[in-house]
């Protein structure tokens, strides 16, 4: 029996990167898993590579930052399994690098939207579903961003604090109803959005992408990267009885960074 044998998790963000990795891990973990996200295609590539793992998943496209959207998936879960007890705030995108005073407004709310909107969003449509489930667990995917602030990221470093925020009041206003809602802190997480942000940084600071790299393992101890399987591991202990009395909290998983 896995950690999370019984549950039904929904994860958002769950196409690629570190989604990919929650969705496989909760599965692996004993979950039945809602994998949400607006490309269909790479969803079905996850539900695919989940079922191969012998787990089982289920594919819901759409934008959690669309009220509608948000509304069918946890529809479909509740159809598919017929509850939902765990949710996994992971979409969200990071927005552009570049000074503040190129900053347009347009990449400002879309920013917010992406990060922050779809997490209460999520939240709202989901509480209803764990309270009549009789528990529930939430565990908003932040970043340091949103705890020290990042230069060129304004957008970012302000919907990532909001996240935090919000994982704040929801644990409060859901003690009562016996449901979780916990927060990741990761630093820079290895992938494909980290190659793109440093080239990003070392376009705003010009200067290389190599040095931008550097200068981000000079913030871990442990001088290394955090992986997405190290977030899919947070998340399944924050999810998972083994947590059960843990509540409004931010978990870092900074390779050892003191100042998140």
């Amino acid at each position: 029996m896995g950690l999370l044998a019984g549950r039904v998790a929904i994860v958002t963000g769950a196409s690629k990167g570190i989604g990919r990795v929650l969705s496989r891990r909760f599965a692996g973990e004993g979950a039945r898993v809602v994998c949400a996200a607006r490309s269909a295609d790479l969803l079905e590539e996850t539900v695919a590579l989940v079922r191969a793992d012998g787990g089982e998943a289920i594919a819901v496209a759409g934008d959690a930052a669309r009220e509608e959207d948000v509304r069918r998936l946890v529809e479909a879960a509740r159809r598919a399994f017929d509850r939902v007890d765990t949710l996994v705030n992971n979409a969200g995108d990071g927005g552009p690098t570049r000074p503040v005073q190129d900053y347009t407004l347009e990449d400002w709310r879309y920013t917010l939207d992406s990060c922050l909107t779809s997490s209460f969003l999520c939240a709202r449509f989901v509480v209803p579903a764990m309270i009549e489930a009789g528990r529930g667990a939430i565990v908003n995917v932040s970043s340091v961003a949103g705890r020290r602030g990042l230069a060129f990221r304004a957008g970012y470093c302000a919907a990532k604090a909001g996240q935090l925020g919000l994982t704040w009041g929801l644990a409060l206003e859901l003690a009562r109803h016996d449901i979780t809602v916990n927060a990741i802190v990761p630093a820079a997480v290895e992938g494909d959005r980290l190659d793109r942000v440093i080239a990003g940084q070392a376009q705003a600071r010009h200067t290389t992408p190599e040095e931008v790299r550097h200068r981000i393992l000079e913030r871990s101890p442990l001088g290394r990267l955090v992986t997405a399987d190290d977030i899919a591991s947070a998340a399944v202990f924050l999810c998972s009885d083994l947590a059960r009395n843990i509540s409004g909290q931010c978990l870092p998983v900074t390779a050892g960074d003191p100042a998140a």
